[in-house]
């Protein structure tokens, strides 16, 4: 029966009457021919269709992917040291933040330190904060010997771009997610964004001057100064200014000291009237 070899005879409910193998064999075939038909003519279709992406993949140079998403440490890890090997004329980086582990500055000491050997030239951008970590801040003037650092009180995100060609930049803020740009145009235009940075920032080995304030007020101070002013949280002023959330409160500290002020919202008025957001660096 399950070879349809045997069907009712229509004049007896009671019999089976056996039916030529060869019939019954055409009967099973059928359907699966029909299908095998039905698969060629799709494999015709997907083969003509995906003809004009296959020419484009031939050609000389090859087409690249302009955004690539990279999830994950490792994966990111992995392309940035690709595009590390790869490079043969410049790197640019902007490194947001203040201390880092000792570990992390190791593996970029090592990495920096093979790129310049070849003859690469690096230009790094940190914030300020780096200049009172001694751990970072020694790190950063050995890797200064072949590469030209300089500091920003703020930056923007993580950035590295390799021979003007390729950048990498965070997708997330707990940077387990980053983009790769290839577009020319992207990269021309964070390229852009770093230059004008550039221009701003003070070099590593020279000190960071500030226009004298009232009340010895830092210069740090007043930057966090200003962002109090904008409405910005300590969690916030921290990120920014790359240092931890502690430090950022003892230099609010003293500034409710140097001002006078016993709370937070008489701190952003006093801040006003004082005049020395009114200073230029």
């Amino acid at each position: 029966m399950d070879f349809a070899l045997l069907h009712p005879d229509p004049d007896d409910a009671d019999w089976l009457r056996p039916v030529p193998p060869s019939a019954a064999l055409a009967q099973r075939l059928h359907p699966i021919e029909r299908e095998i038909q039905e698969r060629r003519r799709h494999s015709l279709e997907l083969t003509e269709s995906f003809e004009p992406f296959m020419d484009i993949s031939a050609q000389d140079p090859p087409t690249t992917h302009a955004i690539t998403v990279l999830e994950g440490g490792t994966r990111i890890n992995a392309a940035i040291d690709v595009a590390t090997a790869e490079c043969r004329s410049e790197v640019l980086t902007v490194q947001p933040g203040g201390v880092r582990s000792e570990d992390i500055l190791s593996k970029g000491l090592e990495r920096g330190t093979a790129v310049v050997d070849r003859g690469v030239s690096i230009r790094t951008l940190y914030q300020h904060t780096v200049r009172h970590h001694h751990g970072t801040f020694a790190y950063a003037e050995r890797l200064a010997e072949g590469v030209e650092i300089r500091t920003l009180e703020e930056l923007v995100q993580r950035m590295l771009i390799f021979d003007r060609a390729v950048a990498f930049i965070p997708a997330q803020d707990d940077l387990t997610v980053a983009l790769e740009l290839r577009h020319p145009g992207l990269v021309s235009y964070l390229i852009n964004v770093f230059e004008q940075l550039w221009q701003r920032a003070t070099p590593l080995l020279e000190d960071v001057s500030y226009t004298p304030t009232p009340a010895g007020i830092s210069g740090v101070q007043r930057s966090i100064a200003q962002l109090l002013v904008e409405g910005h949280v300590d969690d916030s002023i921290a990120r920014r200014l790359g240092m931890n959330v502690r430090t950022c409160r003892a230099h609010i500290a003293k500034l409710n000291a140097a001002l006078g002020s016993g709370s937070r919202a008489q701190l952003g008025y006093l801040i006003s009237q004082s005049g020395i957001l009114d200073q230029k660096n």
